[in-house]
């Protein structure tokens, strides 16, 4: 069976591998890079086979993954249009860059699909979406599924949803939250170590137990929220100040820049 080739070995290339290897998998996996340190640096880190060599790297590819930079995907695509074979399958990493744009940069026939995996694939935790261009077949749908299958949950959904998606799954999120949770628990009072530990618990132990469970959410907020309590007014001055209005317009901001990559 042909390589799985990376083309990009940043964060995300990093966090895949890592999982992969985690979870044994046992393909071939060949990465490419124009910083010859990175692929140094994954090559010892990881074992994966680099390659120097852009066109010759694509020539060995079974799949073909796209792991650069929004901006960079059309002309790397243009370069590379030669080397691709039409009979493999080609998986974009690229944010806010749709199916169309990646078969005009590539040429007719190429297979694509996208994907959008959570950098927490890293620990087995992750999370991908999927959406499979027109021509995929059966077997490379699978071939797909199942390498990020390795390193999480995967969910397929129309492309129409996916910047929708891809805004609100991100670690981000949480992390963002955690840090103005914590920051917030210090100015009342709280020493930075207690207010880290009472952060992390309301949030990361809060959406565990809801996870696990069958109880609604609704149900654990009623619970959590008795009238006249802290709880309740805490949350009741957030949505006041306009909590709720400020995370609808923050995934606005991020599918706007996908919308924004995808018109470059």
């Amino acid at each position: 069976m042909k390589s799985i080739v990376f083309l990009g070995g940043g964060r995300i290339t990093s966090a895949l591998i890592t999982g992969l290897r985690l979870a044994r998998f046992d393909r071939r996996i060949v990465v490419h890079d124009r910083h010859p340190q990175k692929l140094e640096e994954l090559r010892r880190q990881y074992g994966v086979k680099v390659d120097t060599g852009l066109h010759r790297a694509v020539r060995s590819a079974g799949m073909l993954v796209i792991a650069v930079r929004p901006d960079s995907v059309r002309g790397l695509l243009e370069e590379i249009r030669p080397d691709i074979d039409k009979r493999m399958i080609a998986v974009s990493l690229a944010a806010g860059v749709p199916l169309a744009k990646l078969r005009g940069a590539s040429g007719p026939g190429v297979r694509w699909a996208r994907a959008m995996p959570s950098p927490l694939c890293r620990r087995g935790h992750g999370l991908t979406a999927l959406v499979f261009g027109r021509g995929v077949s059966r077997t490379q749908r699978k071939e797909v599924r199942t390498l990020f299958a390795e390193v999480g949950k995967v969910v397929e959904i129309p492309e129409s949803r996916f910047d929708a998606f891809t805004v609100t799954f991100s670690s981000s999120q949480g992390y963002h939250a955690l840090a103005a949770l914590m920051v917030a628990a210090e100015r009342v009072g709280l020493d930075s170590k207690t207010a880290r530990m009472a952060a992390a618990h309301a949030l990361a132990d809060a959406i565990a137990v809801w996870r696990e469970g069958t109880v609604p959410l609704e149900e654990l907020l009623e619970e959590a929220a008795t009238p006249g309590g802290t709880a309740a007014a805490v949350m009741a001055a957030m949505d006041a100040a306009g909590y709720r209005r400020i995370v609808e317009r923050g995934l606005r901001a991020g599918i706007g820049q996908a919308r924004r990559n995808a018109a470059r």
